[in-house]
Parts: structure tokens; C-alpha cells; sequence
């Protein structure tokens, strides 16, 4: 290896050991991020091959520099707003990033006492489940569990989740018209903690969401992310009576 591709390897080396630990959790927002000399004696590099490791991830907006105080960790996470119901897949894209995902069920299942209250249906109805994991530049931010109406979305059980996501497919058949939804932050089981690819000692947040048509409940849908993968927020605008 000549000493430019080993410049380069060190290099990508520092950039992957702290992006690793960002993802981990090790390296949260705000934490302060080893200064250049520490990091080019950690790896036994140049300055110059560690400031670039660092330029690097500022410009990703992975890091934030502050002047004569130091390089933090930035709050990169993805953001949803809690105002507003859009599909994952065009959040993603939105942002630059490329989106894929992986289908784990498509089923029809009996409904539980729990699940129809949810669905507004009969104990025992027949009722649409999926389960889909979504993912961001192959890094996974979302397990989707939903629950559907068959009476208003007839169809649903025969879409292509791999080409399409299920609030596209919804919205087409059955408008939205009201939604209802609670967040909390939960601990994941070691089920729930392989699927987000996270260690079970870390946050989830846990969404649940009911969505309505203009002819009752369509689907119930819980939502799961890593909790230091994601965030969710929202902008109100207060207007003061006349």
C-alpha cells in the first residue's frame, strides 16, 4: 500500500470508529468528540489525517464545531413531525437519503379483544397485519406493525410493500380524515431490539397511531424506532383571538 492509500485507510479508519460509536449510543448529542491531537494519538496518525476525519463528519452533519470551545456531536437524527402524518419513504427522500426496506409479515389473522377495540370490529373479525422494517441509508429507524380494516381496505393484503408503503396504499383507498396518536419512550425486548438492530439496553419510541376515513377506523398501526436514530418534533403557530 503506498502512503497516500495509507493516509486514506486511517483516515476512513477515525471516520468509521466514531460514527460507530455515535450509532451505538457510546456518543450521544452534545457529547464532546476527542480533540484532534487526542485522536491522532489514539491512532497513531498526522493532525492532518485526524482534522480531516473531523472536517469530514462537520460537513456530514454527523459533528458540530464550536469556535476555541471544541467538536460535538450534532443531533443528526432524522426528524418527524408529530403534526402531520407522512410515509416514511418520502421523509427519506426527502432528506437526500436513499430508502429501502424489508417485509417480515402479510397476513390475516383473528382479531383479539385488544386488536378489534383498536379496529373498532368484532372480537375474532378477520383482519390485516404487516409487519415492515424501514430503513435509511441501510440503517434501520423504523419497525411498522399495522393492523387494517379489510372492510375499507379490501385490497390491501395483495400490495407489493416492497415497491409501495402501506400509508401510500391507504391513502389512495381510504382518505384520511382524522388520526389519533400517543408516544412513549419503551425499553425493547431482545425481539424488538434484533429487528432495530440496537442493543436491548437501549430507548425505543414506541408511536402508536389510529387513522380514520370518512366511513370509520382504517388501521392501527404501532411504530417503533431507535431511540438514538430518531426524533420527532413539530412547529405551532398561535395566532391571538380577535
Amino acid at each position: 500500500m503506498d502512503n497516500k492509500s495509507s493516509v486514506q485507510a486511517r483516515f476512513v479508519q477515525i471516520k468509521s470508529a466514531l460514527l460507530d460509536k455515535i450509532e451505538r449510543g457510546d456518543m450521544c448529542p452534545g457529547d464532546k468528540v476527542l480533540s484532534e491531537n487526542k485522536l491522532a494519538a489514539s491512532f497513531g496518525v498526522s493532525r492532518m489525517t485526524a482534522r480531516r476525519a473531523l472536517s469530514e463528519l462537520v460537513v456530514e452533519g454527523i459533528l458540530a464545531r464550536s469556535q476555541g470551545v471544541g467538536t460535538f456531536v450534532s443531533d443528526s437524527r432524522p426528524m418527524s413531525s408529530i403534526l402531520e402524518i407522512r410515509s416514511i419513504d418520502d421523509e427519506i427522500i426527502q432528506r437526500g437519503h436513499r430508502y429501502s426496506n424489508k417485509v417480515l409479515g402479510v397476513h390475516t389473522i383473528h382479531a383479539s379483544e385488544r386488536q378489534s377495540v383498536w379496529l373498532g370490529v368484532s372480537a375474532n373479525s378477520l383482519v390485516f397485519h404487516t409487519k415492515v422494517v424501514h430503513m435509511e441509508n441501510e440503517l434501520v429507524i423504523q419497525l411498522e406493525d399495522r393492523l387494517v380494516n379489510p372492510a375499507l381496505a379490501p385490497q390491501y393484503i395483495e400490495q407489493d410493500f416492497i415497491h409501495t408503503t402501506a400509508n401510500h396504499y391507504l391513502s389512495k383507498v381510504a382518505p384520511l380524515t382524522q388520526a389519533d396518536h400517543s408516544v412513549e419512550a419503551i425499553s425493547p425486548n431482545k425481539e424488538l431490539a434484533d429487528i432495530l438492530e440496537i442493543d436491548i439496553t437501549q430507548p425505543c419510541l414506541k408511536i402508536s397511531r389510529r387513522t380514520y376515513s370518512s366511513k370509520g377506523i382504517v388501521s392501527y398501526a404501532r411504530l417503533y424506532h431507535p431511540g438514538n436514530r430518531y426524533r420527532i418534533g413539530g412547529h405551532l403557530d398561535f395566532h391571538p383571538s380577535n
